[in-house]
């Protein structure tokens, strides 16, 4: 047998586990919203052509109108000027695509605090106990926010301060930038960075450094609490946009399981 068919005879014999890590795209789905002077992106929504009615009697289909950055979404190198000479989204290699990942599962940290910071520290305490990061895979940042994502606000957390989503700390996203031979950072917020990273030195450090280094961001993920530590094969599907900075993306995890 193949190895593409023990893959298949796995998947639908059960001893791999297809688990969605995707939020679905709704009018309500949460996205980012910037204070003035700065401009946001739309809300998703569907504007409907024809269903089955005189505009067209035996078909149904809808005009999409969405930001590249809204829901589930892949952050490419481009959309930061730090990686503005760098690949647009539908440039992503393939092998990043199709690549293994950890989880790294900070929630109890963040249970308690909701600006709580990922460090080096907390990174090395993981490898210690699971192993190095992966060579060319993701590293997917469990904080436990995706309980929220059904509500804009609480998933915002916003008051005259900005922003109290978790993140990752300046020395940890330049380290993960500059030191490790990690793909991208996955996490369950509406973006790579903390709610605060506007006043972190620098601003917005995920975005500046990794996407600065070549590498890329997958945000608002669920699900990632069914995922094992290590041993994960992720697959990131988002649309080849010609200059786009990012997608929306369909992100699946294939995991094996025990008979």
């Amino acid at each position: 047998m193949s190895l593409l068919a023990q893959l298949s005879a796995a998947i639908t014999g059960g001893g791999i586990e297809v688990v969605d890590l995707t939020a679905p795209l709704t009018p309500d789905t949460p996205i980012l919203q910037l204070p003035e002077p700065f401009a946001n992106t739309v809300p998703f929504r569907l504007e409907e052509i024809s269903r089955y009615d005189e505009r067209g009697p035996r078909w149904y289909w809808n005009d999409i109108h969405t930001g590249e950055h809204t829901g589930t979404h892949l952050d490419a190198p481009v959309h930061w000027v730090s990686g503005k000479d760098g690949a647009d989204v539908s440039q992503v290699p393939l092998k990043t695509l199709v690549a293994p990942a950890v989880v790294l599962d900070a929630s109890g940290k963040a249970a308690g605090n909701p600006d709580f910071l990922l460090s080096i520290e907390d990174i090395r305490e993981w490898e210690a106990e699971h192993g190095a990061l992966p060579d060319g895979g993701w590293l997917l940042y469990r904080t436990g926010w995706d309980v929220h994502a059904s509500d804009q606000e609480r998933f915002l957390n916003a008051d005259a301060s900005g922003s109290h989503t978790p993140g990752v700390a300046p020395e940890c996203a330049r380290w993960l930038a500059e030191e490790t031979a990690i793909a991208g950072l996955g996490v369950e917020t509406v973006g790579t960075d903390a709610g605060q990273a506007p006043g972190l030195d620098p601003a917005f450090p995920c975005h500046e450094l990794l996407l600065g280094a070549g590498k890329f961001g997958l945000t608002q993920l669920r699900n990632l609490a069914a995922l094992p530590a290590t041993g994960t094969l992720l697959v990131v599907g988002p649309l080849p946009i010609v200059g786009g900075s990012g997608s929306p993306a369909r992100v699946l995890a294939l995991v094996e399981r025990s008979a």
